[in-house]
């Protein structure tokens, strides 16, 4: 099996968040998958199969700990792995995903992604949340993950939050955001739950994140960065309902997989 490791939402290598990408002409068994996710100990391993189509694929993305229903860095990934070796003559690509159907346009260096929304509802600050965090966010909000807003970047920038205690609270994921200096926000995003201590570039954490601040700052364009140590520039737009995600991608390796029948 050939393996594309894909540093996402960047255009450099060891910046972003890194991807393993199998595109294979069948499925392997979901315990081999998971086993290729795990041995990769990357945030994510993007598996992808041709449909009957051209240009339409199955998509699926498996975590060190288990399958999860959206990512962002490596649909990216995935997207510019078909459209650079797989079927080059395509800058369009539809996946078929758990969350529906997810499309890729590559506009000259950037991967634009449309992607679902998250409903935010607003939640309480709790002391759990607090002592999580190690600082007190100004509000809190729930979609499929929890978002904390501060008021100032740098205090984004310089948490240091307990994973174990972040276990604990709602959401899959927990994002923290502030406005930005040099971009329009800032955040960082956590999921200790699937084995990740720190995502590095989180793109469904921006289904969460973008809403957000389009809806405050009253703006249907915006540039997003992630300040994790790899560090990530994600382009965000919206249409009505429609929330659009553009990155661009630097590769890393490609790679044989020997696995064993």
């Amino acid at each position: 099996m050939r393996q594309y490791v894909v540093d996402a939402f960047t255009d450099r290598v060891f910046g972003g968040n890194p991807a393993a990408v199998c595109v294979m002409e069948k499925w392997p068994d979901e315990k081999r998958m998971q086993d290729i996710a795990r041995e990769n100990s990357l945030s994510e391993t993007a598996f992808a199969v041709k449909e009957n189509n051209s240009g339409r694929y199955k998509l699926r993305w498996f975590t060190p700990e288990g399958e999860i229903d959206l990512c962002g860095h490596a649909t990216l990934g995935t997207a510019s792995v078909i459209l650079n070796f797989t079927e080059p003559e395509l800058d369009v690509v539809v996946f078929d995903t758990m969350s529906g159907q997810l499309t890729v346009r590559q506009k000259e260096d950037l991967y634009e992604m449309e992607f679902p929304s998250y409903q935010l509802r607003s939640v309480e600050i709790t002391d759990s949340i607090i002592e999580a965090l190690g600082a007190e966010p100004s509000a809190a909000f729930l979609g499929r993950d929890l978002l904390c807003v501060f008021e100032e970047e740098q205090t984004v920038r310089e948490l240091n939050p307990n994973p174990e205690k972040i276990r604990g609270q709602e959401g899959l994921l927990l994002h923290v955001t502030a406005p930005g200096t040099e971009y329009d926000c800032v955040s960082r995003s956590f999921a200790p739950k699937l084995g990740i201590a720190e995502d590095p570039v989180c793109g469904s954490g921006h289904c969460h994140i973008a809403p957000y601040w389009m809806e405050l700052l009253k703006k249907d364009m915006l540039t997003a960065y992630q300040a994790s140590p790899r560090g990530g520039v994600l382009y965000c737009r919206r249409e009505g309902e429609k929330l659009f995600l553009s990155g661009k991608t630097a590769m890393y390796s490609i790679a044989e997989l020997y696995l064993p029948e």
